[in-house]
């Protein structure tokens, strides 16, 4: 039998207990732009294509969305058809001070706005280090623009450095990708520790969104273990949504689509609306769609056009 009990000893249960978001005293429905991180240092838990995916759903459904890449590889980027080697302004720019994220902001092909990145990201950490308030960079920033958006997704990077700081400081809430594999939680636990650090001194308001289940293969009994022992530490706060391990879902991104412009029909666009939807009635918004002139305005808030990007990387 597979057990994670002792990956949840001493008093992190207590830490999630802080963290996790009271859906009873919060109600998002009068807040625009509400920030989550898409975050899990552990790499592979499918925190990009979830970042990709779910707003590619929230955006099938009305909602403002606005993606912003701030992982040095840029899959987010890409994965949207924004080609990264041609890019003249980035996630990188906005960081050092040199341009207003406004200035950054291009149109992806699954139609959210993405402030993109590239490979020049890989030394902002570098560059940032000496930074009066490094750590505040992305949150300043996206105060400009966060009311013309209904959600902000951060794509971080899979590590705990300054950049993944930058996205936690910036950020409402955390939505946490968990593949359903042996070592989940190991990865888990770590950060939630972290976030009861960043909670105690740069973002008290910061709390735990909610935890996906990725990657999920029931023809074998690991998966079923992983999902019951998961449920049972965050308890309300796993989506009833999981994503399965699906191979439109993986072929995606090569041809710089979502899931739902590539194959609308796969179970893996289907059970990203089914986040979407989930999310909507968690988050009290699911009576709130921008429709016609109200979504065509609500764009960043720029009298300009976004730019034009390739359909393909």
């Amino acid at each position: 039998m597979f057990h994670v009990k002792h990956l949840w000893e001493s008093d992190l249960s207590n830490l999630l207990s802080v963290l996790i978001v009271s859906r009873e005293t919060i109600n998002w429905r009068f807040r625009m732009g509400k920030i989550i991180a898409v975050c899990n240092q552990k790499g592979g838990t499918g925190k990009t294509t979830t970042t990709v995916n779910l707003s590619a759903a929230l955006s099938d459904l009305g909602k403002k969305v606005l993606v912003v890449d701030i992982d040095p590889q840029g899959n987010a980027t890409s994965g949207v058809g924004i080609n990264k080697n041609e890019l003249d302004l980035s996630v990188y720019d906005v960081l050092l001070g040199r341009v207003d994220v406004k200035e950054v902001v291009v149109l992806g092909s699954s139609g959210v706005d993405v402030v993109p990145c590239n490979i020049n990201l890989t030394g902002a950490e570098v560059e940032l280090v000496g930074a009066f308030s490094r750590e505040t960079r992305l949150k300043k920033s996206l105060e400009a623009v966060r009311e013309s958006y209904d959600y902000v997704f951060i794509d971080s990077p899979p590590s705990l450095g300054l950049l993944t700081l930058n996205s936690l400081v910036a950020s409402d809430s955390v939505l946490i990708p968990i593949q359903c594999e042996f070592y989940a939680l190991e990865g888990v636990s770590q950060l939630v520790n972290t976030l009861d650090l960043i909670k105690e001194g740069l973002n008290p308001c910061l709390q735990i969104e909610g935890a996906l289940l990725t990657m999920a293969d029931y023809r074998t009994n690991l998966t079923t273990e992983v999902i019951s022992e998961i449920r049972n530490y965050f308890k309300d706060y796993v989506y009833d949504t999981v994503i399965p391990r699906n191979v439109r879902l993986s072929e995606a991104p090569s041809h710089g689509k979502s899931i739902s412009q590539y194959d609308r029909s796969s179970i893996g666009a289907i059970k990203y609306k089914e986040l979407a939807e989930e999310m909507l009635r968690k988050t009290g918004l699911d009576g709130n769609v921008l429709k016609g002139k109200d979504l065509e305005n609500s764009r960043f808030g720029v009298g300009g056009e976004s730019a034009s990007v390739s359909e393909n990387n």
